[in-house]
């Protein structure tokens, strides 16, 4: 018999995936930390995760271990972001244009329009840390963290 871990296995990355995000909108909305564009980026893999998560929960055999796979590949891509995230933040590599402090306007009036529509988020700027780890970084250790679940669970599925 499978442990019942292993047996709700999409439903467990639903979980964790829907905690993560929550988190992230929980700081932006609760306490005012306003995301920046590389933010916002590392939130849409754990929106996919949750998709890959429930349609996991809908199939059985190897179909679940692939969708909970594909889950894993999820989290690992919003790790990765957050490495390059957390590497601009330490100013270890530039960051996008859109978030670093650039411009894209191309004229004075379309400058005015882009300060005036919204306060520009730097990505540069690390806005609140936890243990001396910007939040980006602890989205690589939980997109990690939720990835070897993930693989270490479809291996297990794969099996059964």
């Amino acid at each position: 018999m499978e442990p019942v871990w292993q047996r709700f296995a999409p439903q467990i990355v639903v979980v964790l995936a829907v905690a993560t995000l929550g988190t992230a909108l929980v700081s932006q909305y609760g306490f005012g930390l306003q995301p920046c564009e590389l933010c916002l980026m590392q939130r849409w893999p754990y929106v996919a995760a949750i998709v890959l998560g429930l349609l996991g929960s809908l199939v059985f055999g190897r179909a679940r271990a692939v969708f909970v796979a594909l889950a894993g590949l999820a989290f690992l891509v919003t790790a990765g972001i957050g490495v390059f995230h957390v590497g601009v933040e330490q100013h270890w590599w530039p960051g996008l244009a859109s978030c670093s402090g650039g411009s894209t306007a191309a004229s004075v009036d379309e400058l005015r329009a882009q300060l005036m529509g919204k306060p520009i988020v730097r990505c540069d700027d690390i806005a609140f840390q936890f243990l001396g780890v910007s939040m980006a970084g602890w989205n690589v250790v939980a997109g990690v963290a939720w990835a070897v679940f993930s693989f270490i669970a479809a291996k297990r599925l794969w099996r059964v």
